[in-house]
């Protein structure tokens, strides 16, 4: 069904610069400030794009049902806050109350919670009861969301990070039969392909930049988080073990840990907005805001092509947890000790050093 993806590409960029002029029009902009150091007024659209494009495809192009249809009507109610934030900046306690009303409709309508997180323990699965499970649904979709959420930082990011994780997650729905959440997948990148391009001015330059916007990138959030509990737990469709959605979205999901942690240590709300993420990190130590897109998208298919191969080797749910928890602990002093490091890297490299805030 190649001309499905070209479909949803071609409807994708026609919405970016439908979108774009609405978006100037009445004022749906991003303008820069002390943390956003991007030039001139950006239009808040991509993500508005996006899900219109992928949208209309996937109700012309993927079987029509109750699940679809909530799906796409919670992601919807999603897109909607998320504009509403982008525009009069809400608070972040109604984003939350609204995404915990999403997870409980996709639990108690849908029927989907993470009930099983597999043998992380050892030889006996880890079987939650209904309640837990719903709790740690509910905290599972709101931690993807977020952690999607704070990685659209720079240019492309959010797109490169989030097509890493959905071709991953279509290339195992494809090798175990999945056709259905294959093409789902694949229909996503394909809408999200126009905004990447937009967002690194490419092919048209600076003058038709656009930014994915808070809609856009929590309703990419919600779509990850929904295919791994999709992926993981539903019977007829279960595809990768629980463990291995770690490891899918590995990278999102440590930033996120690690600089909430930080803020608490410090006194703050985990929610404070700052400029400590890693693509801050990885600028502020030299790289360039497209060499740091680069290493991390490299790094989060690194990761993702890790959890499945290992997956695919058979090696135990408790080693690759066990695995994942090393990373991260390893990912975490490094982000605290990141200056001493370049210091030292520095010092044997011969280069200047210079004051690191």
């Amino acid at each position: 069904m190649e001309y499905s993806y070209i479909f949803v590409f071609v409807l994708s960029f026609v919405s970016l610069f439908i979108m774009r002029k609405v978006a100037k029009k009445v004022g749906l902009v991003d303008k820069p400030n002390a943390r956003k150091h991007h030039q001139g007024v950006i239009p808040l659209v991509g993500g508005i794009a996006v899900f219109i494009a992928f949208a209309i495809a996937a109700l012309l192009f993927l079987p029509v049902n109750v699940t679809l249809l909530l799906y796409l009507g919670c992601g919807l109610i999603l897109l909607a806050v998320g504009v509403i934030d982008d525009y009069l900046d809400i608070s972040f306690k109604i984003r939350l109350v609204v995404q915990a009303g999403i997870a409980l409709a996709i639990i108690s309508v849908g029927g989907h919670s993470l009930d099983n997180l597999g043998y992380l323990m050892g030889s006996e699965t880890l079987q939650l009861s209904p309640f837990i499970g719903g709790i740690v649904t509910v905290v599972a979709f709101i931690g993807a969301i977020n952690a999607f959420n704070m990685v659209d930082g720079i240019d492309g990011l959010l797109g490169g990070l989030a097509s890493v994780t959905f071709t991953a997650m279509g290339y195992v729905f494809y090798t175990n039969g999945n056709s259905d959440l294959a093409l789902f997948c694949g229909l996503l990148v394909a809408a999200m392909l126009p905004y990447i391009m937009l967002n690194l001015g490419l092919p048209f330059g600076r003058r038709f930049k656009v930014f994915m916007g808070d809609a856009g990138s929590v309703f990419i959030g919600f779509t990850v988080v929904w295919l791994l509990v999709r992926g993981t737990q539903e019977a007829d469709v279960v595809a990768f073990q629980p463990v291995t959605a770690l490891w899918l979205i590995a990278i999102p999901l440590m930033d996120m840990a690690t600089i909430m942690i930080r803020r608490v240590r410090k006194g703050q709300s985990p929610f404070k907005p700052d400029r400590e993420h890693l693509h801050h990190i990885c600028q502020r130590i030299g790289l360039s805001s497209r060499m740091t897109l680069v290493v991390i998208c490299v790094l989060a298919i690194c990761c993702a092509a890790i959890g499945i191969w290992c997956e695919r080797l058979g090696v135990k749910e408790s080693t690759m947890f066990i695995a994942f928890l090393v990373m991260f602990g390893g990912y975490f002093m490094m982000i605290n000790y990141i200056w001493r490091i370049t210091a030292v890297v520095k010092r044997l490299f011969g280069i200047p050093t210079a004051h690191e805030a």
